[in-house]
C-alpha cells in the first residue's frame, strides 16, 4: 500500500495557538519508508504515525530554509537514544552538511557522555549524507526518485521530488513559485502534493505578525504559488488527484477551508485533499 501522510503543512518556521506544524512529510511506497523535510515537530510527526525512528529508510531535504530541516538533528539524537545504530542515508542541499556538523558539535559533551557511560555507538556517522542534484536521486527494489529545482527565490538548492514504483507516481512540488516545468514533472501523477498561498491572506499575516514589512510579503509572494495556480498546474499535467501543503497562511480563523476550496476550483474540479497534520492520502 502506497501513502502519504501529512505530519507538518504549515508554511514558515513559525507556529502558535491554532496552527498546523511546519513541513514535515512521511511517504510509504515502494517498500520503503520515507521522510521529506524535517520541519519542527518531525519526530513527534512520525512516532504518532506508528513509525519507528529506526526504520526510516530515506530522510530527503528539499531546501535550507528552517522549516524544513530545524528537527534532523534532533531527530538523529532521538534515534540514537531509541537505539539507532545503522547509518539513514539523507539527500539534501550542498549547505546541509554545514548543519550536520555543527550540530554534532554543539551536541558533543552530551554524545562523549552518552558513549562512554552507556556503550553507544558513534553518533556523527548514523547521517549519511550526500547532496541532492538534479536527476536521478536515489533507487531500491521497484522505487525511483528524481528531483528537478524549482523556483524558490532567494535559495538556489530548492528541489521538487518525483517518486515513481512500476505502477504508482507520486510528485511533491517543495516549496516554490508557479513553474510551467512542474506541470511536465508532475504529468499523470496519482498525486500530486503543491505548496499553496491564499494571496489575500498574505496582507492579513504581514499586519497580523509584521505590519509594514513589503520585505517579507515581496518574499512571500514570488517565492510561492496561490491556490488557482496550484489547480492550473493539476488540470495541466493530468494529475489523478491533489493534495495542498504548506499553506500561507496558517492557523488564521478567517481563511477557512472553504477559502482554499473555492481558488482551487476557479481552475480545476479534481479530487483535491486539503492538507492537515495528522492526514493520510492512499493511492
Amino acid at each position: 500500500m502506497n501513502s502519504l501522510t501529512l505530519m507538518g503543512v504549515k508554511g514558515g518556521p513559525a507556529i502558535g495557538p491554532g496552527s498546523n506544524m511546519p513541513s514535515s512529510t512521511l511517504v510509504r511506497m515502494g517498500g520503503k519508508t520515507i521522510l521529506v523535510d524535517a520541519g519542527l515537530g518531525a519526530t513527534r510527526g512520525l512516532c504518532d504515525q506508528g513509525v519507528e525512528l529506526r526504520a526510516i529508510d530515506l530522510i530527503i531535504v528539499t531546501h535550507l530554509h528552517s522549516d524544513h530541516y530545524l528537527e534532523l538533528g534532533p531527530l538523529f539524537h532521538t534515534a540514537w537514544t531509541a537505539g539507532l545504530t545503522k547509518p539513514i542515508e539523507v539527500i539534501g542541499p550542498s549547505g546541509l552538511a554545514h548543519y550536520w556538523n555543527h550540530f554534532v558539535t554543539a551536541m558533543d559533551f552530551d554524545v562523549r557522555l552518552r558513549i562512554e557511560d552507556e556503550g553507544r555507538c558513534d553518533f556523527q556517522s548514523l547521517c549519511n549524507l550526500r547532496t541532492i542534484l538534479e536527476g536521478e536521486i536515489y533507487t531500491a527494489d521497484d522505487l525511483t526518485i528524481s528531483a528537478m529545482k524549482n523556483d524558490h527565490p532567494p535559495i538556489k538548492e530548492s528541489f521538487a521530488l518525483r517518486l515513481e514504483t512500476k505502477d504508482k507516481t507520486l510528485a511533491l512540488s517543495g516549496d516554490t513559485a508557479m513553474m510551467p516545468e512542474m506541470i511536465e514533472f508532475a504529468t499523470g501523477a496519482d498525486l500530486l502534493l503543491h505548496e499553496a498561498m491564499l494571496l489575500e491572506g498574505v496582507d492579513a499575516l504581514i499586519k497580523r505578525v509584521d505590519p509594514g514589512n513589503e520585505r517579507l510579503r515581496n518574499h512571500i509572494v514570488r517565492s510561492h504559488t496561490s491556490a488557482e495556480d496550484t489547480g492550473r498546474i493539476a488540470k495541466a499535467a493530468g494529475v489523478k488527484a491533489m493534495a495542498l501543503n504548506h499553506f500561507v497562511p496558517d492557523g488564521d480563523p478567517n481563511f477557512t477551508e472553504a477559502h482554499w476550496q473555492a481558488k482551487v476550483r476557479e481552475t480545476w474540479d479534481g479530487v483535491l485533499h486539503i492538507g492537515r497534520d495528522g492526514m493520510t492520502i492512499e493511492f
